[in-house]
């Protein structure tokens, strides 16, 4: 991704925000037939010392055979607010006119190994943690253990468990308000 440096973001802490507000992310595979990508809901997770920038967990269908690329060098990009800017928002337009449209945004591209995790467990502590935090805004919240057993063991059948471990995020923040700040 090509960044200005006045747009450049590094900050860890700023980049797993982005994540954790916009966690539909876009998963970027190549393989025999080209490239492929997949959108994913995600969960990020701190920095540890055998992933310097936070792991990236969720789930996909069996089915998907983007789990099936375990080992495979991958790009997820999350995308924050966009807008388009008109040049009717600048005072230079009404002193010199030199002014042109463009558009606001903030994105992080993480790159990592994809590793394909097929354990009831995990999956069950993932779809636990995933369905707290999106369910935790509704006035009466579902929980995974609502569902009948023998149906989410079906489910549960169905799905596999991905990790990407983040050796390398980059942040573009061409956006107004300026950048957050930690």
């Amino acid at each position: 991704m090509y960044i200005p440096a006045k747009y450049g973001e590094a900050r860890t802490d700023v980049l797993h925000g982005l994540i954790a507000s916009h966690p539909l992310g876009l998963v970027v595979t190549h393989g025999a037939d080209g490239l492929s990508a997949d959108h994913i809901p995600f969960e990020v997770s701190a920095p540890a010392t055998e992933a310097p920038f936070g792991i990236l967990r969720a789930h996909v269908a069996r089915a998907n055979p983007l789990w099936r690329r375990d080992g495979m060098q991958v790009m997820a990009v999350f995308q924050g607010d966009s807008r388009y800017v008109s040049p009717s928002e600048f005072e230079e337009k009404a002193l010199t006119g030199r002014v042109v449209p463009t558009w606001d945004y903030a994105v992080v591209h993480a790159h990592g190994s994809l590793r394909a995790v097929d354990d009831p467990e995990w999956l069950a502590a993932l779809l636990a943690r995933l369905t707290g935090r999106h369910e935790a805004g509704q006035s009466a919240p579902w929980a995974v253990s609502d569902a009948p057993p023998d149906y989410l063991a079906k489910l549960m059948a169905a799905i596999v468990g991905i990790e990407i471990r983040i050796d390398r995020m980059e942040g573009k923040w061409k956006i107004k308000p300026p950048r957050p700040t930690p």
